[in-house]
């Protein structure tokens, strides 16, 4: 099972966004994670559809778009539009569930939920064949630089256990708190695309950071 590590971008400094993506694909990173929060399904606000569909026009790495947005169905179609790969929305939104699955793979992205941490793992298992990743929030969604919850990691493990016995080709994503000491215990459970936001933009040396956390250090 390959490892990749997306970038977050609520980390990185906004003001000067092209050198950043350049300097995380130069470094080894797969993905950028852009997190997008409406103030009302979580108690913050980031960016929105201007500032991805830059992003885009100046580099070609996997565009990992979150939405933490209340009705993410609404939006779906004009984010893929943006220039997004990987669309993640939460099964706690008010949108149907499937009905947003359908409408981001038939806009040309990759479907992906996402959990919050006390959202138990069951909840997802009905929905995974039809999904290309399940995003395992280890920390509750809304603000970076938070502390990891280690409660998560076995709904990680039981996440995994249920995609090896279904034998599904679906990544398991986890976000939040995700540095040297977490990454391997995630790893371990089953996680294989690790968000990475402050461990990796504070990191000296970026191309050592992403071999770190991906295990190859």
């Amino acid at each position: 099972m390959k490892n990749y590590i997306s970038a977050s971008v609520l980390s990185a400094d906004l003001l000067n966004l092209e050198s950043e993506a350049r300097r995380l694909g130069e470094s080894g990173v797969d993905m950028l994670h852009f997190d997008v929060m409406d103030g009302i399904f979580v108690g913050n606000i980031t960016y929105g559809l201007p500032v991805l569909e830059q992003i885009r026009r100046v580099t070609d790495m996997t565009l990992d778009v979150h939405l933490m947005i209340t009705d993410p169905l609404r939006y779906v179609r004009e984010f893929a539009k943006a220039g997004a790969d990987i669309i993640s929305f939460h099964s706690e939104s008010e949108s149907d569930v499937r009905r947003t699955i359908e409408a981001i793979r038939s806009a040309g992205a990759k479907p992906a939920v996402a959990i919050k941490p006390k959202t138990p793992a069951e909840s997802v298992y009905d929905i995974l064949p039809e999904v290309d990743m399940l995003l395992v929030m280890t920390v509750e969604p809304g603000f970076g630089g938070q502390s990891f919850i280690p409660e998560t990691v076995e709904k990680v493990r039981l996440i995994r256990r249920r995609i090896a016995e279904k034998g599904l080709a679906c990544d398991v994503q986890v976000d939040g708190g995700i540095n040297y000491e977490t990454a391997p215990i995630v790893r371990e459970a089953g996680a294989n695309v690790l968000v990475s936001g402050s461990c990796l933009f504070r990191a000296q040396d970026m191309s050592e950071a992403v071999r770190k956390l991906k295990g190859e250090a």
